[in-house]
């Protein structure tokens, strides 16, 4: 009896562990790079409700085919992307080229 006493108070402790834990929710924005003011506003004003919102933001640059040559371009866009966003998160990761895709992690600020 003593055993099956202890193994469902493990049981609950780790349910009440588990319950206090927080899960992090990534959200994408997918540039490319050469996207105009007007794309990049658009989508910057989804980051920022992202950010707000608590979720921890992953914003990309996708190089098809030949628009590799533009590397220079993408990561100014990331890193302006960043600057726009630097009183709602943080950079986790800078822009760093991974394969066809330049990607940069930021991550909420916390609210008091």
């Amino acid at each position: 009896m003593d055993y099956k006493k202890f193994l469902y108070e493990q049981k609950k402790r780790e349910k009440a562990l588990k319950a206090k834990a927080t899960k992090v929710t990534v959200k994408e924005i997918r540039f490319g790079p050469n996207t105009d003011d007007h794309d990049y506003e658009f989508k910057k004003k989804h980051a920022e409700k992202f950010l707000k919102d608590g979720a921890k933001l992953k914003a990309f640059v996708f190089f098809k085919g030949r628009s590799i040559v533009f590397k220079e371009q993408g990561q100014i866009l990331l890193l302006r992307l960043a600057q726009d966003l630097e009183e709602y998160g943080k950079v986790e990761q800078m822009p760093k080229l991974e394969g066809k895709r330049m990607i940069m992690f930021i991550a909420p600020k916390k609210n008091k």
